[in-house]
């Protein structure tokens, strides 16, 4: 591969001038035609496979990439102890329409969503009853009772930024089953989040409330909740079989992986740059979120290999637990408080290795004021957007100690067709939108070590 024929001897590291015209370009040229992105997220995907956090796979990554960075040499490489959820699936998720008049037993795609308390062998049977929202569900009252609730709200099309959408029908799958629940519902199904019609059905966490019972929740895919729909329209007293095995274990010990280049200059300021190490427990984590995770540790190997001392201290940090639990960006958050540390940025790459398009932000107006003024200096690179509001879930809980909050802004269209299923896999990965995003998220780094913000 390529990153074996090129600069695989890293330099000296050295301070550098202050062109950013030309040192932008530099990091450009190395990741595009010497980077070790794509590589990286080839061995994380195929030989360690998916991470939930507390399984196997998870620890096995954790373990793999604090080699990783050690072998880049980074200043400092460790390890950050957090105790996790232990979420299992358990065994195969099954859906079946059991009477329909018209095809008689139908199986459909489907999977458990996170944290769910399963079926067991004995599965559970029950009349559907369909609604497009968690207000909609809410005004059903007690036709509820004793019935499987069918969440058919899908993702608006009309709306072009893709997780705008997810957004606004994530309810229905986050707190879907906790409200059925309330209304005395045995079992929900939701209908995938996805803007394509496909057979692929996504998984993803969901959330009991305690004071009332935990009933099972499975997601079914698109194109089987049109089905689904559509038979329901001619026969209102269709029921459904559900059969899962999913169990909630004891909590795991697991870690956020971490590695840094000091500062020259101003070494108390941090920059902070990351994605989430964990992912569900189907197809790779390649989009969600292997790419972030290997463009953070790109930043930092490049400055290496372009044998470059950052003015202000740049970590790569992989968080644990965001999929199910979020433990990792809140005991990073925690201990970087007790410390006193100062952080003055936190970038986070997840929402896939697509094609960069921009920067979203949350912080002051002089702060997004600092972002918005290298608009020329990124635009020879095609980042046209960086006004608009957002962030990242991990680096969400650093909000109260004052740093700017980043979001790597890709092409959004093709994401929520692998968003949590199987097909997220590293085959689906374009080599040159992933290097463009490594290159992207370097540049940025550079500007914020450089200038400040």
């Amino acid at each position: 591969m390529k990153k074996f024929l090129l600069a695989t001897v890293f330099l000296p590291m050295m301070a550098f001038g202050q062109n950013h015209e030309a040192n932008l370009r530099k990091i450009y040229d190395t990741e595009l035609s010497a980077g070790h992105t794509y590589d990286n997220l080839r061995y994380l995907c195929k030989v360690i496979g998916n991470r939930l956090a507390g399984s196997p796979g998870a620890a096995a990554s954790v373990e793999w990439t604090k080699q990783l960075m050690e072998s880049y040499d980074f200043d400092t490489v460790y390890l950050q102890p957090v105790m996790v959820p232990h979420w299992e699936r358990g065994g195969k998720d099954v859906v079946k329409i059991v009477n329909s008049v018209k095809h008689g037993t139908v199986e459909l795609n489907a999977l458990a969503l996170g944290n769910t308390r399963g079926t067991g062998a004995k599965g559970l049977v029950g009349q559907v009853i369909e609604v497009k929202s968690i207000p909609e569900l809410m005004a059903m009252g007690e036709k509820v009772r004793g019935k499987i609730v069918f969440f058919n709200g899908p993702m608006d099309p009309k709306l072009i930024d893709t997780f705008q959408a997810y957004g606004g029908a994530n309810a229905q799958r986050s707190s879907g089953a906790a409200e059925a629940s309330k209304l005395g519902a045995i079992g929900t199904l939701v209908r995938s989040l996805s803007n394509t019609i496909n057979e692929f059905p996504h998984t993803g966490n969901q959330r009991y409330n305690p004071d009332f019972p935990e009933i099972p929740a499975l997601a079914i895919s698109t194109a089987d909740a049109e089905l689904l729909s559509e038979l329901l329209a001619d026969q209102a007293d269709l029921n459904v079989y559900l059969e899962s095995y999913g169990e909630m274990k004891s909590e795991k010990l697991s870690y956020n992986v971490i590695g840094e280049i000091r500062g020259t200059e101003k070494p108390e300021e941090i920059i902070a740059v990351g994605g989430h190490l964990d992912s569900w427990d189907v197809g790779e984590g390649a989009h969600d979120d292997g790419a972030g995770c290997m463009q953070a540790i790109e930043v930092l190997r490049l400055y290496k290999q372009l044998g470059w001392k950052p003015k202000r201290t740049i970590r790569a940090v992989m968080w644990m637990n965001e999929e199910n639990g979020l433990r990792g960006g809140q005991e990073y958050a925690r201990v970087a408080k007790e410390k006193g540390e100062k952080h003055i940025a936190g970038i986070e790459s997840d929402s896939g290795g697509f094609l960069p398009i921009g920067f979203s932000s949350t912080g002051t107006d002089a702060q997004r004021s600092k972002l918005t003024s290298w608009s020329e200096l990124l635009r020879p690179y095609q980042l046209w957007s960086l006004d608009r509001p957002g962030g990242g879930a991990d680096i969400g809980p650093l909000r109260d100690q004052g740093p700017i909050l980043i979001g790597l802004k890709p092409d959004s269209q093709r994401y929520f067709f692998y968003h949590h299923t199987e097909a997220d896999v590293f085959e689906a990965v374009d080599q040159r939108e992933l290097e463009l995003v490594a290159a992207a998220m370097a540049a940025l780094v550079y500007l914020i070590e450089q200038e400040g913000i």
